[in-house]
């Protein structure tokens, strides 16, 4: 079940993310290119976790699955920012 609900997260993920891409063509908004690529990472972290062939509490215990979300979130953060300075 644990599997499944991740499964369902990471799509909840590319979802969104393809949403803000749509919205970064129709704008050409930096800020939505820079969502969709934090929400795509989002994404891929879920499918790892869920693809793992160990259960999902030890296989969060690896650093790169932490590296790759705060790297969505700092991503996320960035694009708020640069769309206030403009």
């Amino acid at each position: 079940m644990e599997q499944f609900i991740i499964g369902a997260i990471a799509m909840a993920s590319a979802v969104v993310a393809l949403f803000f891409l749509r919205f970064w063509r129709d704008t050409g908004d930096r800020l939505f290119a820079m969502f969709s690529l934090a929400f795509l990472l989002l994404g891929v972290t879920r499918l790892g976790l869920a693809m793992s062939s160990e259960p999902v509490a030890s296989a969060e215990i690896h650093t790169h699955w932490y590296w790759m979300r705060f790297a969505a979130f700092l991503l996320i953060l960035i694009a708020i920012i640069d769309k206030n300075r403009r």
